[in-house]
């Protein structure tokens, strides 16, 4: 960083943000799936596309005020002034209001507004600075620097950065999202406005003369090259997917007889894996493992498998009609790998089943097939020639290229524990068929792409993609990497660990949760046929999610590099990033599922990105234990790299904008004598400072994709905070925590100001729970401003400490962390539900944890969802003696309980076990009533002010006892 100080205005995101428009977008968008990008290709914990696009946009816009502020040092500013202001960001509020809607994602008329104003901010700080020593080179009016990403992922602050006019820079040391990202904001910028190069375009009369916007060219051959494909494999292997036939022979006891002399077409077979009975007397058996025979459970649509037992063997027959009890727990027999013989109904214990499944004695049986009737999707009995069919499926060489060795973490790997050691063994043999001649296939109309896209007027450049070629050759490269991504998605659907959703007579997809896992029920798919998780569906999943890219981007700058070992840039960029996750998800680890596929179809195209044989790990920026030789040492390895990427973020940092960082990583709870709270945010925080940044903004915004199956019965984060920093300046001095306290009782009501539009009488676009969150923002700043915060004994004030102080602009009063926390959850949501990750941003900010808060007895939290308890469900036989956290909050709540179950004298004994709490959940009860006054929630209002009315008699009643402090 140059000495010579930057004249930098304040941004808006450093001042305001319409926090709930932003989150209310953010929220909708997870639920739309067709048009977004991020249906490419599979990634974890992708953030919406309009969270990305409203910080980036308020990260670079000058908030009014600073800039008045900056133009006139001496001045004081009148009402007219302050007025201008006002309008001036309620100006740019709209913009971004407008900005996050789904159906604006590439509005021309919005984007101009939004590029127009970046434009004008950056031309006034150049402005500000043109008397700077190095303005030619850092302050170029007419040249915006770009957005550096070193946590690329999913690429979605790559693509808004370029969808808000600027270039997009990007790096990830994960080869599966260093070919996303080029395929987000490389590709169809490169190839932005070129025709459709497949000739059976050309051929048609109707398209000859189209005009080719955009990526217009680039769908269509996405999908036209996919049809093509898709009938060459059919030429291949299609005897291995046969249909019912009106020749095949059916069980007389088949009830569905009406698809009888007809030839129907298969689109899933569904196995139960097996193994040898363990009852002697039928260990030559193969029994089913199945976790239930229900097929359909549709109202209208039931279906299921009954087995048939004769004295030699079983077989499956299907039913229509409700399902009996016994068809909903198949044999399974408990909890976990624990099932009994259809046979003999001896049980299969777990440990039985793993030395089979490791002895590679695991098989499979079918036990229905699903095919396509007149009335939709009908279910039919296994017959043993689409049985035997199946098995005839070969590999007719091995193929070393998907032999590749699974991460040994079994965790989320519990496949591993079965024999699944390796991505091959994950699929059926039909399955590997399939795939690998896809695989095949694609990699053969690579130079067809290439003859075709000069017919149709591609430049003759034999220069590939991964050398930044723009010609036919690179352009037939980028196609194919579209078309591989397709195989990717098409493989979670087609491999052996994929459950049939009898709710919605589907296949589910393999990657519900962030984990491979052990599957009992397996549906295997006709990957030939046009439906859900086909190939040919996939192709049309790609090119449609190509819709909600940038129309007319600047061509992205995209690198494999590890945030430790950035690239060199060559010149500052602005910073937006969303570092990993703390321990939560092995990216690297599940992302080989897919790389072992693209290596195989791609490696010739990308051969120094697609070189090793499974994705890097080992710099991985994740705390995996099994990795780094247990928890501590990988919570080091974790730590002592994110300082090292936050201090090469501050580095490379242009100096005229804050940088943006994503904390999104759930820690586990830290327990010491204060109680149990989430360290990971204050460690987190730390890091940064130590890093040489300070924080001028936290803003809680709701990023975590909803509807996700980890979701349902979970505790998911559904938010990230998303701190606001700028490099310390290297003149920052120490203050005393006097001083501290001083500064912060100036700066935080003018912060709540602005936050929450008070002054303006205005509906504040900053809701109560947020707020806790968002104020430590300007806090921090204060905080982390100075070199050192001093204690009165001269020692560096913590970050908890500061937090601690910054939470008691908000609490009004002094209480515990547990009470701040219900205090404000109570005020924005009552006694209802309200979703896990909003009580887990708030807890960080009170200096909690969600968990901790279930332990204390004031919360209840499960199912992805968290409410207050109510007094009357607090339990009467509580002892405050053996309660060793106690927060005000409860103390009072037990109060009320005992006041209403047994009266002054019951509520007295309660208020002898809390003698030292008693003053403070008297100061809570006034303010709860009060809260709840404003509120009208009456018979609430009443519970307080009993309290508050019968407080002389409770105390009366109390027991005499000698003066002690319980806790």
């Amino acid at each position: 960083m140059t000495e010579h100080p930057v004249i930098s205005p304040k941004k808006l995101i450093e001042v305001a943000l319409p926090l709930d428009v932003i989150n209310k977008a953010s929220v909708r968008e997870g639920y739309i799936y067709r048009g977004n990008p991020s249906a490419l290709h599979k990634w974890w914990a992708q953030r919406p596309l309009a969270a990305a696009r409203a910080v980036i946009f308020s990260q670079l816009v000058n908030d009014p005020e600073d800039v008045w502020r900056i133009r006139n040092p001496n001045a004081t500013p009148n009402s007219q002034v302050k007025g201008h202001w006002t309008k001036q960001r309620e100006r740019l509020f709209q913009i971004i209001e407008q900005l996050v809607v789904w159906e604006n994602t590439n509005d021309a008329e919005v984007l101009a507004l939004a590029h127009k104003e970046i434009r004008r901010s950056w031309k006034d700080v150049c402005e500000l600075n043109q008397d700077h020593p190095e303005s030619p080179t850092l302050f170029d009016p007419e040249s915006l620097p770009s957005v550096y990403d070193p946590f690329a992922g999913g690429g979605t602050i790559p693509l808004e950065a370029q969808r808000l006019g600027l270039i997009p820079h990007a790096t990830d040391l994960n080869p599966v999202a260093v070919l996303l990202n080029k395929a987000m904001v490389d590709f169809p910028a490169r190839f932005s406005g070129k025709p459709a190069a497949n000739s059976s375009t050309r051929d048609e009369k109707s398209l000859l003369d189209r005009e080719w916007s955009g990526i217009a060219g680039i769908e269509e051959d996405i999908r036209k090259y996919g049809r093509r494909i898709l009938e060459e494999v059919r030429k291949r292997i299609g005897e291995y997917f046969p249909t019912i036939s009106p020749s095949v022979q059916m069980r007389d006891d088949e009830e569905d007889v009406s698809h009888r002399g007809r030839e129907l077409p298969v689109i899933a077979w569904l196995w139960a894996r097996s193994v040898k009975s363990p009852n002697p007397a039928f260990s030559h058996v193969d029994v089913p493992l199945t976790t239930t025979f229900v097929l359909s459970s549709r109202k209208g649509k039931e279906a299921f498998v009954e087995p048939i037992i004769s004295s030699v063997g079983y077989s499956f027959v299907v039913r229509h009609g409700t399902p009996p009890s016994s068809a909903k727990k198949g044999t399974k027999a408990g909890r976990g790998a624990k099932f009994r013989c259809v046979m003999s109904q001896t049980p299969i214990e777990p440990e039985y089943i793993k030395a089979e499944a490791m002895a590679g004695r695991m098989g499979k049986v079918l036990m229905a097939i699903v095919a396509i009737g007149e009335e939709g999707r009908t279910y039919l009995s296994p017959t043993a020639f689409h049985e035997d069919t199946a098995n005839s499926a070969k590999l007719r060489h091995r193929d070393q290229s998907i032999e590749v060795p699974i991460a040994e973490d079994p965790r989320p790997m519990t496949c591993l524990l079965y024999g699944m050691k390796r991505f091959d063994q994950l699929f059926l043999e039909r399955q590997k068929v399939a795939l690998t001649t896809i695989s095949d296939v694609i990699k053969e109309f690579i130079p067809v792409i290439s003859s075709e896209a000069l017919a149709a007027g591609y430049p003759e450049d034999q220069t590939p993609l991964c050398r930044g070629g723009s010609g036919a050759l690179a352009y037939s490269e980028a196609l194919a990497t579209y078309l591989t991504f397709a195989l990717d998605k098409t493989a979670t659907y087609n491999c052996a660990l994929v459950p049939w959703n009898a709710k919605e007579s589907r296949p589910n997809n393999l990657f519900t949760r962030q984990a491979i896992p052990i599957l009992w029920d397996v549906v295997e798919l006709n990957p030939l046929e046009d439906i859900g998780g086909t190939f040919i569906a996939s192709v049309n999943i790609v090119a449609g999610s190509l819709a909600g890219v940038a129309p007319a981007g600047r061509v992205g700058i995209i690198e494999q590099h590890s945030a430790t070992d950035p690239p060199i840039l060559g010149c500052k960029p602005f910073v937006s990033t969303d570092p990993p996750y703390y321990d939560n998800i092995g990216y690297a680890d599940l992302s080989d599922f897919f790389y072992v596929w693209l290596r195989r179809t791609l490696r010739d195209c990308f051969p120094e990105l697609l070189a090793t044989i499974n994705t890097p790990k080992s710099d991985e920026l994740v705390a995996t234990a099994f990795r780094h030789g247990g928890k501590n040492k990988a919570e080091k390895f974790f730590l002592k790299g994110m300082a090292k990427a936050m201090e090469n973020i501050a580095k490379q940092a242009h100096p005229a904008a804050p940088i943006t960082i994503y904390y999104a990583f759930k820690q586990s709870d830290t327990s010491n004598e204060e109680g149990t709270s989430s360290a990971g945010w204050m460690t987190f925080l730390q890091a940064v400072l130590d890093s040489g940044l300070a924080v001028t903004g936290t803003w809680p915004i709701r990023t975590e994709r909803s509807g996700r199956m980890r979701d349902a019965g979970s505790n998911a984060l559904a938010s990230s905070i998303v701190l606001v920093c700028r490099p310390r300046t290297t003149t920052s001095t120490s203050i005393s925590r006097r001083d501290f306290i001083r500064e912060l009782n100036t700066t935080l009501p003018a912060a709540m100001d602005a936050m929450t539009r008070e002054a303006e009488e205005l509906p504040s676009p900053v809701a109560p729970v947020d707020l806790s969150q968002a104020i430590i923002g300007p806090g921090m700043a204060v905080f982390s401003k100075y070199s050192a915060v001093l204690e009165a004994d001269g020692a560096a004030m913590s970050v908890k400490n500061a937090l601690q102080l910054i939470n008691r602009f908000l609490a009004e009063d002094d209480f515990d962390s547990d009470t701040q926390f219900c205090l404000h959850w109570f005020e924005q949501h009552g006694w209802e539900n309200n979703v896990f990750g909003s009580a887990d941003v708030l807890a960080r900010a009170k200096d909690t944890s969600v968990n901790g808060l279930a332990e204390a007895g004031v919360v209840q939290s499960g199912g992805g969802k968290v409410r207050l308890l109510k007094w009357n469900e607090y339990p009467a036989d509580w002892d405050p003696s053996k309660d060793f956290r106690t927060p005000v909050w409860e103390a009072l709540h037990h109060l009320i309980r005992a006041l209403k179950q047994g009266g002054e004298s019951a509520a007295g004994k309660v208020l002898e076990g809390v003698a030292s709490k008693a003053e403070a959940a008297r100061q809570l009860a006034y303010r709860l009533y009060t809260l709840c006054e404003r509120k009208g929630w009456a018979e609430d209002a009443r519970a307080y002010n009993e309290l508050i009315t019968s407080w002389p008699a409770i105390e009366s009643a109390a027991p005499k006892i000698e003066q002690r402090e319980l806790f």
